[in-house]
């Protein structure tokens, strides 16, 4: 599933989650990298 977090105050990525981690921040692999951040809430339109 592709998630979007947020990495800093102005700062957010998308990418395939890897894992969730016990304090409510999620992994992702954007490319090559691993990203940790608080993971942005979905809207429904």
């Amino acid at each position: 599933m592709i998630r979007t977090i947020q990495i800093g105050k102005h700062i957010s990525a998308q990418g395939v989650v890897v894992k969730t981690l016990g304090n409510g921040m999620i992994v992702i692999r954007a490319g090559k990298q691993m990203l940790t951040g608080r993971p942005i809430s979905r809207r429904v339109a």
